[in-house]
């Protein structure tokens, strides 16, 4: 059985010693009761796994004493950032777990014209940092060693006029070209829109940014499942060879 991985903040280096952090201390120590002598593994966002021993072990904290660093080659060949317009109620937490787990490296939650999500500044900040623990989480799980960044709330306007991804892509259902058709990129920028869809002038101000549209078959998806069906294709053509 694998030992179990969790995301540590601090700089990690064979040999070295270090107190974990907070959260890091609350799942392996008041979840999971781990005892002094347990074999974990850390990472830290850097593209290496750190195979460690717990040394110390407190009510109040513990340490751990690392002992072999490893690459983790778990990335997709292709670069991918999501632009996901916001949705109600769990959905967005699907999303952001999901598309973690297929390889994402960074999203940004979006507002647009059929967005039903409106957070004033204080409540942005307390979902960026709840979606960018989930993403957390999803990294521990799925074994990912990199963690995709979750960017500020940002309106569509600007972040379809800010991508310079190689392919950008928007996901819109009236239109029949698939993904086979383009030349594969190195990076992909994914236009997902709300559970009420974009508008006709949403769809065309992304083409006007070099946004193309393509859509996945005759069905519609749910916006959360439309970017785990879109990163599984990219990674499938393109990605995970």
């Amino acid at each position: 059985m694998a030992n179990p991985r969790f995301y540590e903040i601090a700089d990690l280096s064979e040999g070295s010693e270090i107190t974990l952090s907070d959260s890091c201390f609350q799942h392996a120590i008041k979840v999971l009761r781990l005892k002094e002598g347990a074999a974990i593994t850390l990472f830290n966002g850097n593209g290496h796994d750190y195979s460690a021993t717990l040394t110390q072990v407190s009510k109040k904290s513990a340490q751990a004493r690392i002992d072999q660093s490893e690459p983790r080659p778990t990335e997709s060949a292709i670069h991918s950032h999501i632009g996901q317009v916001m949705s109600r109620g769990e959905r967005m937490d699907y999303a952001v777990q999901k598309s973690t787990e297929m390889g994402v490296n960074q999203i940004t939650p979006l507002t647009s014209e059929r967005c039903e999500v409106r957070l004033n500044a204080e409540r942005q900040t307390k979902r960026i940092n709840h979606w960018q623990q989930i993403a957390i989480s999803a990294c521990e799980q799925s074994g990912r060693s990199q963690v995709p960044k979750i960017e500020p709330c940002t309106p569509l306007e600007t972040w379809v006029s800010e991508q310079n991804a190689d392919l950008k892509l928007v996901l819109h259902h009236h239109c029949a070209k698939k993904l086979g058709e383009f030349t594969p990129p190195a990076s992909v920028a994914l236009l997902i829109g709300p559970e009420g869809g974009l508008t006709e002038r949403e769809v065309e101000l992304a083409r006007q940014h070099g946004f193309q549209a393509v859509a996945f078959g005759p069905r519609v998806m749910r916006t959360e499942t439309a970017p785990v069906a879109a990163l599984s294709i990219l990674n499938y053509l393109w990605g995970d060879q």
